[in-house]
């Protein structure tokens, strides 16, 4: 046994992931269909509205 502890340093600083944190508002009800569908999936409720947000963007059509 050496007396020391070593530590590596963590390769990336927190937000250089490529991801921001953002706060949203809902309802109680969306957010209970989304803990049915996280618990149905075995995903997070931050993984599902990922998904669900890139999928939806894709099909947005703007009115003029």
């Amino acid at each position: 046994m050496t007396g020391e502890i070593r530590i590596k340093k963590k390769g990336t600083q927190r937000g250089d992931d490529g991801y921001k944190v953002v706060s949203v508002r809902m309802k109680d009800e969306l957010i209970e269909r989304l803990d049915v569908l996280s618990s149905q999936t075995n995903r997070s409720r931050n993984e599902l509205i990922n998904m669900l947000l890139n999928a939806a963007i894709e099909i947005v059509k703007i009115d003029d």
